[in-house]
């Protein structure tokens, strides 16, 4: 990778002695994390659109018996209304469990291989990449922003290798 005056961060340059597969392998697992991410997010969309046709039923329920379909709105509220979605779950519980079975340990591998493989440095493959994409002394393809939004931290003082 060259290096310009605007390259990366300190927080985002490879660690002396990482290699290129090791940036390489830190970004497939970050990339599998994310896609994780969306699958979780996936999924709590099930629970909050199951939630929310659940709670609709009570609805249902109640107009049917105003139409005039008693049995009907019996019918609705016994069969369906508050019905696991698998056995023994609702999907609170799903999430519960693909959080406790998946989720974390998967979350706490990756941030544990990134600290001990690349002192903590996440997303050195897309860091790397951006700068071998990025026309030098282009205004839209400067390779950081002029402050850190999290921190209001100017550039320069950020870069500073002494504040890991």
């Amino acid at each position: 990778m060259t290096r310009h005056d605007d390259g990366p961060d300190h927080a985002h340059r490879r660690p002396e002695g990482v290699s290129d597969e090791t940036v390489e392998a830190l970004g497939s697992l970050s990339k599998a994390l994310e896609a994780t991410e969306r699958a979780r997010g996936h999924l709590y969309s099930f629970h909050q659109l199951t939630g929310t046709a659940d709670l609709e039923l009570d609805r249902a329920v109640e107009l049917l018996h105003k139409a005039g379909h008693p049995d009907w709105a019996e019918t609705v509220r016994t069969q369906v209304l508050g019905r696991n979605v698998i056995p023994g779950h609702w999907t609170f519980q799903i999430v519960e469990a693909y959080d406790a079975t998946y989720y974390q340990p998967f979350r706490e591998l990756e941030r544990a291989a990134v600290e001990e493989l690349a002192e903590g440095r996440d997303h050195l493959y897309e860091a790397e990449m951006k700068e071998a994409r990025r026309t030098v002394g282009h205004p839209d393809h400067t390779a950081r922003p002029e402050t850190a939004p999290e921190t209001g931290t100017r550039a320069e003082e950020r870069d500073r290798p002494d504040r890991d």
